[in-house]
């Protein structure tokens, strides 16, 4: 191809700015560029080596990651303190954003499987920024609410159709 052509249909660095990857994000899609600018001060990007702990179970939560790239496993302990995986994250997912809104217990550790990219955004940064900035915070907030309420909803589903089964079950074993 004629360079002067590759120049004009190469792709802009914007896909590969952070900016855009926060914007991929379902809490952040609502955003405009220019409060994604502002998202971009106040996120961390921290670089984990494979079989890095990103969290413990039971720490107190202090913010949510986003996976830039690699991949996460999220694991409880049992009483004989063997994990047990609760899910594999790859690069998009997200997690640990109850901890923005809440000074909790972490509910499980999670730990890198392979080098990764974190995005991380933290309650006392948030806090800050919603003191300063109150209008693309309520945003970025009101976002964060949505993908928690969904979860919620999405958990509340598969409880629901758990409690059906076991139901079912009960009622076949009093059939036999």
């Amino acid at each position: 191809m004629n360079p002067f052509w590759d120049n004009i249909f190469r792709r802009s660095g914007y896909e590969q700015s952070l900016a855009y990857f926060l914007s991929s994000m379902p809490m952040f899609k609502m955003l405009d560029k220019r409060e994604l600018a502002f998202l971009e001060n106040i996120v961390h990007v921290r670089n984990y080596e494979g079989d890095e702990t990103v969290f413990h179970e039971g720490d107190i939560g202090s913010g949510m990651y986003s996976i830039r790239s690699g991949q996460v496993q999220i694991y409880k302990l049992d009483e004989q303190g063997q994990e047990t995986e609760q899910a594999i994250l790859k690069t998009g997912d997200f997690f640990g954003e109850v901890a923005l809104t809440a000074s909790r217990p972490r509910c499980a550790s999670a730990r890198t499987t392979e080098p990764t990219v974190l995005v991380g955004l933290f309650r006392s940064d948030m806090l800050e920024a919603v003191r300063r900035h109150p209008a693309p915070s309520a945003k970025i907030m009101l976002g964060l609410n949505r993908v928690v309420c969904d979860r919620l909803l999405q958990c509340s589903l598969q409880l629901e159709e758990l409690n059906k089964q076991l139901l079912n079950n009960r009622e076949q074993q009093t059939d036999a």
